[in-house]
């Protein structure tokens, strides 16, 4: 049990943040591998995430995996640089839950940069599609609390 924003998340809640986290990044990963095939870094986040989930690494592990990742997106610009920093940000929910809304809002952002305003809408809405429902109001929540902090990504 940690605490969020005041109240408790439970591990499991955080092990399915995680997981949605790096759904959400993996969608747009091939915005990053098009420009950069040779660069494993967003995608071993992403990875050691998920092996995270499932107790196979520790936090640390992943987090720095998570590092790795933003660092490969710091040489880009556009839809690459922001595909790359979805997955960092997932790789990093392994230690900081609340992350899992930038590595939301990066792959909504490299959407944008590669098909435009409408096409990140649409993103957005498929990222809802895939949210389980144990943790869709505590995401749908932040979202509305932390939209003006994420480019209003998220709607309205």
């Amino acid at each position: 049990m940690t605490i969020r924003r005041g109240g408790s998340l439970t591990d499991a809640d955080h092990r399915l943040l995680a997981l949605w986290a790096a759904t959400c990044a993996e969608h747009v990963l091939h915005l990053f591998e098009e420009v950069q095939p040779s660069d494993p870094r967003p995608r071993l986040a992403i990875e050691q995430l998920r092996a995270w989930t499932r107790g196979e690494v520790g936090m640390m592990e992943t987090r720095a995996a998570g590092g790795r990742a933003m660092s490969a997106a710091r040489v880009l610009t556009g839809a690459a640089r922001n595909a790359a920093y979805a997955a960092g940000q997932a790789g990093v929910t392994a230690h900081v839950a609340a992350h899992e809304l930038g590595a939301a809002a990066y792959a909504i952002k490299a959407v944008r940069a590669a098909a435009g305003e409408s096409a990140g809408r649409l993103e957005c809405q498929w990222q809802r599609r895939q949210l389980p429902e144990a943790i869709r109001e505590l995401v749908l929540d932040d979202q509305r609390l932390r939209n003006h902090i994420c480019w209003s990504v998220f709607g309205d």
